[in-house]
């Protein structure tokens, strides 16, 4: 019998059992459509991360301080005093580090803000004008802190756009007066959205002013910074300027071994690479949970073609009693199983398209779906239709036509 004759048949028989197949497609659905829309979820995390660190820039470096030790208890790093101010400007000097472009100390402290009767709690940064190069800024409106500013200990601030819109709702906010710690500053200028957040932190809510006037208004070190931000001459010589970095600071600091290095030196590749690393480990554990459900929906094929066979055992004597080789009915059960995965595999592909474009909006998070999880997922159902088909196809072609008419 020609392969197309057998393919008419499968499906004829499928259909004769609508009930029983819907319900045996669903659990394939189910499955099809968890495995790809998990895999979406953890490729649309990984490359959130990716664009979100991306753009820092590809030669960027952030320096931090080492971690404190007080009363037998360690802090964690970044919470010890070890980098100043003169470390930064070590770092700027072309003889020390020649492959570094640009250096950005800051300062941070958490400070309520007030705009009238408008209360907002953000991340104040005390930085240097070059804040705005290294961290590759642009301002939406207004203008960038000034060395006039520094100098003159001037009482500006520079906004986040969140920052802005909490504050003004909108108003824009360049001329308006916000209150920190009881003082009173222009804002001069506000932040273009970086498009950079996390669920605890975000680049668009910060408030920028001189060093010298956090020193003074909001008793910010005037000699030692949080975090220092460096960026390389081009990204061909970011592994130059981390040696650079590296050996100046050890020298400035009188550190021998690196075992002992009071600070911590990041790279963006670094970053990437511990971030998606999550992402990724938790996208397979995922998976394979969801993977749990497909291999439920194969289980229902394999018992859904075992009740087929039982209740077709006259059908496939008469057959074979008419010539059909055992090939043929082999080949028969094996279409209906690999017709009832495919027929999940499409449903659940399309409920996976489906929610890859409602999602985002919802849990505000990406979907990627890629060709290959695509192809996969459909290789997949009609694979898992095939294996649970194997056994009761099997069993089918085995029959002795004699003992198949006589059965009851």
């Amino acid at each position: 019998m020609r392969l197309g004759s057998i393919l008419l048949i499968a499906l004829e028989a499928v259909k004769l059992n609508r009930t029983r197949s819907i319900l045996t497609v669903l659990g394939i659905t189910i499955g099809i459509a968890s495995v790809v829309l998990t895999v979406g979820l953890g490729l649309g995390a990984q490359q959130q991360v990716k664009d979100q660190i991306g753009a820092l820039g590809s030669n960027f470096l952030i320096i931090s301080p080492g971690s404190s030790s007080s009363g037998g208890i360690r802090g964690g790093f970044g919470t010890a005093t070890t980098l100043t101010r003169a470390d930064a400007e070590a770092l700027a000097s072309a003889d020390v580090a020649p492959s570094i472009s640009g250096v950005a100390p800051v300062t941070s402290t958490t400070q309520s803000l007030a705009a009238g009767s408008t209360t907002w709690t953000s991340q104040v940064m005390a930085v240097t004008p070059s804040w705005q190069e290294v961290r590759s800024r642009t301002l939406s409106v207004g203008s960038f802190i000034t060395d006039d500013d520094v100098l003159n200990r001037a009482k500006v601030v520079v906004l986040g756009s969140s920052t802005a819109d909490e504050l003004f709702g909108g108003r824009g906010g360049i001329g308006q007066s916000v209150t920190i710690n009881g003082s009173s500053y222009t804002v001069v200028g506000i932040l273009a959205s970086s498009g950079s957040s996390s669920e605890t932190s975000s680049d668009d809510d910060m408030v920028l002013m001189p060093w010298t006037t956090a020193a003074t208004t909001l008793g910010t070190s005037a000699s030692t910074v949080s975090t220092v931000y460096v960026t390389a001459a081009s990204a061909d010589l970011l592994s130059a300027s981390y040696q650079e970095a590296t050996a100046a600071l050890n020298t400035r600091h009188g550190i021998v071994s690196g075992d002992d290095a009071d600070f911590s030196i990041s790279t963006q590749e670094s970053i990437v690479e511990a971030a998606t690393s999550t992402d990724r480990t938790m996208t397979i554990l995922l998976a394979g949970v969801a993977a749990i459900s497909l291999l439920v929906g194969g289980i229902g094929v394999m018992n859904i073609m075992l009740v087929s066979v039982t209740e077709r055992i006259r059908e496939i004597g008469l057959r074979k009693a008419l010539g059909a080789k055992p090939d043929t009915i082999r080949t028969q059960f094996l279409m209906e199983a690999a017709t009832l995965g495919l027929l999940g595999g499409f449903l659940g592909l399309g409920i996976a398209v489906i929610g890859a474009a409602v999602l985002p909006d919802l849990i505000d998070q990406p979907v990627q779906l890629v060709w290959w999880a695509v192809a996969g997922s459909l290789a997949v159902a009609v694979g898992v239709g095939l294996v649970a088909g194997v056994y009761p196809a099997g069993r089918a072609a085995k029959l002795a036509p004699i003992d198949a008419l006589r059965h009851e």
